[in-house]
């Protein structure tokens, strides 16, 4: 099934004009916190896909499950923070009102 893109205005070839050239240089610090709660998320898949491989009964992997996306969960809360801190306020103070429109169209997404 192929995911709708979050802009509804896209080009003939597929490019969206309002996220062309649109990428978000990260300091080192908020570059490695996002990796390593990846890097956890990765390593608890793995253990997931194990406990199924070697019939782990269900409770213990809808344990297990709910952990990732407890970790997922916390994951969009850091970075929507930092995207909120660093994007969203840089764009508005540069005259980009329709940053705050992109915001809530983000949060609408996050909250289906």
């Amino acid at each position: 099934m192929e995911k709708e893109h979050p802009h509804t205005m896209l080009t003939e070839a597929g490019d969206c004009p309002r996220c062309a050239g649109r990428t978000k240089e990260r300091d080192e610090k908020e570059y490695r916190d996002l990796m390593n709660r990846l890097s956890r998320v990765e390593g608890q898949v793995r253990g997931i896909r194990r406990m199924v491989e070697e019939n782990a009964y269900c409770p213990e992997i809808l344990i297990q499950v709910q952990a990732v996306t407890a970790a997922l969960n916390a994951f969009n809360r850091v970075l929507l923070g930092n995207h909120i801190r660093s994007c969203v306020a840089g764009d508005i103070r540069a005259g980009r009102d329709d940053a705050v429109d992109e915001l809530v169209e983000t949060l609408q997404k996050l909250m289906k």
